[in-house]
């Protein structure tokens, strides 16, 4: 199950106070969004009228021309029976006025929401809605029908066979006690917000600033429609700003500052939103305590599947990195300050030094990076760190060259140990033949590099910072209690795909400039352990995308397992629009079902990994983030991979 939604917004050109022109209006997008395949459509506050009719709101005339307006629109509705639509218009019950929302869906209206949060302005025409006991409009007033509905102070509804939505209005932003956050705990998914509200200077930004914090706390999607520029401009200007947001990320929005006359449509993904409040604590907190001495319900209407096959979600093939250059940089020097700050305090704490295994690959440059900004940031000299070179059977000459031009260029204390000689009187003694190069030829080379790093560390007053990487944890593709193994990761939590960004970003800071021409050189260096000689040109032999899949292919999946709990059909669907250009279906299929076999098997060489700092949102901590038996069956995973 996908769990898509396709929601838009559309501002109409409205004629102010001429309801018929407007009612033709809102037909004309009612018919354009059912051809787009639309769920959920939301229009602006007092759409049917115009946000701006002022004392013209107390007309007998404008509300004869409401009833065969909305008429108009339901009917329209008929037309379109899988589109769900939200207008904005004023009704009267008895004496009183109130600010509406109708809920109209196959030619019905469902229900009908009263704003209940006035602005000053808006109390000289309109009464709030204050809960259930507003009643009195009814289809006969309306020209409908028979059917009474009700004016909600919270209005709830299902829609569809997979989600609920409620509405509120564009003052819920600025509430300090939303009614959003009321629905929410209550079950919605998606939110709409109906606004009129004038332009002023910087008040686009703030509303942005608002929603994103609104939807990010809810984790919902939130869908902001307000009243556009054609409305009167005697005392203001009406913006037509639209936003559909997700989990506090603005998936689209109008870029005119003053717009009207179109429509926004995006794709949302509501099996997100699910993932992220199941994972939050606090929010499951503040649904027990809100729910406990309420009656959980919602207007039910038609169930009907969603349209939405989620085409239109923009999806970012490198989840774990910004997909612009500034924004990326901004977040790659703050993952490696959280880095060095987590060394920094552990150095702190011990007082002691890094000592580390420099390889000349991406991995161990960026530890050495942190521990080389940490002892600065101590005050201490670079020589405080330690890095000692261990090259075997599989060492290039490029590896090797490169790490020794970043340990002297970087000023650190350097040592060169090789290890031929300890593996190959180790293989004789367990017997084994070095011509058979296998796991055991492979993990013998990794533990003995550990090995030297712990005892020579004890030597120097030291802790070995571990360089290992999340995307190798994620894979089991490390050797137990070889590289595996450390006093301190600081690469724990980072992927591979997002390694090579953070050097690249660092690179041109003071403390590295000397080094700089080689940190481009690991940079275009292919991924290898080493632990294979080099081909007959001196070139590594053994690439590891080579033998566990593309990094890139291997980060998306595990962001989505870990972050959303996506099952592999939906990451598999996702997976293939994201790599388009890049793998075949058949291509994603491999490397899914292969990073599910590794994921599951190699679980406890997580449950033991040492501390390091958590620099992103996930990580695979057995003390901060994922907890999971290593005996868990993945057959069920599979099961559904192979129905793919």
């Amino acid at each position: 199950m996908l769990d898509f939604i396709r929601i838009a917004c559309a501002v109409p050109d409205v004629a102010v106070a001429n309801v018929e022109h407007n009612a033709q209006e809102i037909c004309k997008y009612i018919a354009e969004a059912d051809g787009k395949n639309v769920d959920l459509l939301v229009f602006p506050e007092l759409a049917l009228t115009g946000a701006s009719c002022q004392d013209l709101f107390f007309e007998d005339a404008l509300h004869d021309a409401v009833k065969k307006g909305l008429k108009t629109v339901v009917d329209c509705s008929a037309e379109h029976p899988a589109l769900t639509i939200v207008v904005g218009l004023p009704l009267r019950s008895g004496m009183q006025l109130y600010n509406c929302a109708a809920v109209i869906r196959n030619g019905g209206i469902e229900n009908i929401a009263s704003k209940s949060a006035l602005t000053v302005a808006e109390k000289r025409w309109f009464t709030p809605g204050k809960g259930e006991g507003i009643t009195g409009i009814s289809g006969r007033q309306l020209g409908l029908d028979d059917e009474s509905f009700f004016c909600l102070h919270a209005d709830l509804f299902d829609l569809g066979t997979s989600a609920r939505f409620g509405v509120v209005f564009g003052t819920d932003l600025e509430s300090p006690m939303p009614k959003s956050a009321q629905l929410a705990m209550l079950g919605a998914d998606v939110i709409v917000a109906l606004a009129a509200v004038p332009e002023v200077s910087g008040s686009r930004q703030v509303r942005e600033m608002l929603a994103k914090a609104r939807s990010e706390s809810l984790s919902c999607v939130y869908a902001y429609c307000c009243a556009g520029m054609m409305e009167s401009t005697q005392d203001g200007v009406y913006s037509g700003h639209s936003m559909i947001l997700e989990a506090g990320e603005i998936l689209a929005e109008n870029k005119d500052f003053t717009d009207s006359g179109y429509l926004l449509v995006m794709d949302c993904d509501l099996g997100k939103v699910r993932a992220l409040r199941s994972r939050k604590e606090l929010f499951r907190d503040c649904v027990a305590d809100y729910t406990r001495d309420k009656l959980v319900g919602a207007a039910l209407m038609d169930t009907q599947s969603l349209r939405s096959d989620g085409t239109l979600y923009h999806l970012n093939k490198l989840p774990f990195i910004p997909e612009t250059k500034a924004e990326r940089d901004a977040y790659c020097r703050e993952v490696f300050q959280i880095q060095v700050s987590g060394l920094k305090r552990r150095l702190k704490a011990i007082n002691c030094n890094p000592v580390l295994g420099i390889s000349g690959g991406l991995d161990s440059t960026l530890a050495l990076l942190v521990s080389v900004e940490a002892v600065r940031q101590l005050g201490r000299d670079a020589s405080t760190v330690y890095g000692i070179t261990l090259p075997c059977f599989g060492t290039s000459d490029r590896t090797y060259r490169n790490a020794w031009d970043l340990m002297k260029k970087l000023g650190i204390t350097s040592h060169e140990i090789s290890i031929k000689n300890a593996v190959t009187q180790h293989f004789i003694d367990i017997g084994h033949d070095p011509e058979n190069r296998n796991t055991t030829y492979e993990n013998g080379q990794a533990r003995e590099r550990t090995q030297i790093l712990m005892d020579y560390s004890s030597t120097v007053n030291g802790i070995v910072v571990g360089t290992g990487d999340l995307s190798e944890l994620a894979l089991g593709w490390c050797t137990y209690n070889g590289d595996h193994m450390s006093m301190y990761g600081v690469n724990g939590s980072v992927p591979k795909s997002l390694i090579r960004w953070i050097v690249e970003a660092v690179a041109d800071m003071p403390a590295f400039a000397p080094a700089k021409e080689t940190l481009m050189d690991v940079l275009d260096t292919p991924i290898s352990p080493e632990l294979l000689p080099p081909d007959a040109k001196g070139q590594i032999a053994q690439q590891t995308e080579d033998i566990v899949g593309p990094y890139a292919l291997h980060d998306f999946f595990l962001y989505h397992v870990l972050r959303y709990g996506f099952g592999p059909k939906k990451i598999y669907t996702l997976a293939c629009r994201a790599f388009e250009n890049d793998f075949d279906g058949a291509t994603v299929k491999k490397w899914l079902t292969s990073f599910y076999r590794r994921f599951f098997t190699q679980q406890f060489k997580r449950s033991c990994q040492p501390d390091g700092v958590k620099a992103l949102p996930v990580s695979l901590s057995p003390r901060t983030d994922w907890r999971m038996p290593s005996e868990a069956s993945y057959r069920m995973w599979m099961a559904e991979i192979e129905e793919l």
